[in-house]
């Protein structure tokens, strides 16, 4: 059930809701930020 939540909020970024159209080197870089995000979001609600 957690892993759904971690995947909604990937698809409110929109990066595994679309296409992705831009460099794909910088597409790893760019989960990793926005699960850095999602993860210090968390930290804060805890």
């Amino acid at each position: 059930m957690g892993i759904e939540h971690i995947n909604r909020s990937l698809k409110i970024f929109r990066i595994l809701s679309e296409r992705y159209r831009n460099r794909r080197r910088r597409y790893a870089l760019r989960c990793n930020l926005i699960a850095a995000l999602y993860n210090h979001e968390l930290s804060l609600a805890a």
